[in-house]
């Protein structure tokens, strides 16, 4: 009688043995990330951090959140670059959290693949790990799933959640914010990770461009334009809310910058930006005139070259622009706040994009 074999996890489509050689990988870039108040190593059920620390403030608020990168995702696949992608995610999670003044403490990660490739998923994590270096804060965990079945072998998506704590008279926001206050850009360092389903259906469905095409105004191909790390600012936030009397942050993500911004003015108060203090760089341009997209859709979908905004008392602008210059961060003065009289939302971009 001869022997038949059943059914088993591995014949499914998923390697256990692979999934523990790309914890073993990732296991060094994880170690650079680590905080004095992180306990234990990775590996283990939960991520554990030492609140004892949080003695020192008087009343600490936690701030939470959470996020993924969109289909930024496709483009790191098709070129098979998986190192740089981490860096969008912590800066999607932990720019959101300075916002409100808070300091990054820890990140976990969420990597869900169609089939478990150690070299690769390491590469991902070491990305994250990365990081949350230029964050500031810890990567205290994760988790690798295997999807067969419904992803492809070579597909993945990312996620993460991430935690910060800021003194509770020290909150930014919408209250702090007063008429005659100044709106500080800072510059982004490309699409970042927002806008993507837009920028992939008109550069690569429509136009049909391959991502290896040099691009003369880009200086480079498409894909290596595309792959461009979104910029973390979260240590450069933190050291302006120490030199200078900042009032709010917001960060500019899905929505465009008028959206994001007019989430923080109050009831009462308008921002006024103007396009002619800055000059979007060339990607956007592309992207416009490629798809024949309106200025107001590519202003709803992508940043326009601004990736984070600090509003600060107009008295406090030198000061701000000096701590920023100090970082290398490219940061100027793009508009000012003023009563909200007739208009309908918070926030509105005025005149021409300079040339």
């Amino acid at each position: 009688m001869s022997e038949t074999t059943g059914a088993s996890y591995a014949a499914a489509g998923v390697d256990i043995e692979a999934g523990d050689r790309a914890v073993e990988l990732m296991k060094e870039w994880v170690k650079k990330t680590q905080r004095p108040e992180v306990l234990g190593g990775l590996g283990g059920f939960a991520g554990l951090f030492d609140a004892s620390a949080l003695k020192r403030y008087e009343r600490p608020l936690l701030a939470s959140a959470t996020d993924g990168v969109g289909t930024k995702v496709d483009i790191a696949r098709q070129l098979g670059v998986y190192d740089t992608i981490g860096h969008d995610l912590v800066a999607m999670v932990m720019d959101d959290i300075v916002v409100c003044g808070a300091e990054p403490l820890f990140m976990t990660d969420y990597i869900c693949v169609g089939k478990v490739h150690p070299e690769r998923v390491a590469a991902i994590v070491k990305g994250i790990a990365e990081g949350c270096v230029l964050a500031g804060c810890a990567l205290v965990g994760g988790e690798t799933a295997e999807h067969p079945g419904l992803l492809g072998e070579d597909d993945f998506d990312v996620a993460g959640a991430g935690t910060g704590v800021v003194e509770a008279d020290r909150l930014l926001g919408p209250d702090r914010i007063r008429k005659g206050d100044a709106v500080i850009a800072m510059a982004a360092s490309g699409l970042h990770s927002n806008g993507y389903s837009l920028v992939r259906h008109v550069l690569l469905n429509q136009a049909g461009l391959a991502l290896d095409t040099r691009i003369d105004e880009l200086g480079r191909t498409l894909g290596e334009e595309l792959l461009e790390p979104t910029k973390i600012y979260s240590l450069d936030c933190l050291a302006l809310t120490r030199t200078t009397d900042v009032h709010a942050y917001s960060h500019v993500t899905g929505g465009g910058l008028a959206a994001n911004l007019a989430r923080v003015i109050p009831d009462g108060l308008h921002a006024i930006v103007d396009r002619t203090t800055w000059t979007p760089a060339p990607i956007f341009d592309l992207v416009g005139k490629t798809g024949q997209v309106e200025r107001l859709e590519l202003e709803k979908t992508l940043n326009m070259g601004v990736g984070m905004i600090a509003i600060v008392p107009e008295d406090s602008t030198d000061a701000a622009l000096a701590t920023l210059a100090d970082r290398g961060v490219d940061a100027w003065v793009a508009g000012e706040i003023t009563d909200r009289g007739d208009h309908e939302t918070g926030a509105a971009l005025v005149g021409d994009y300079a040339s």
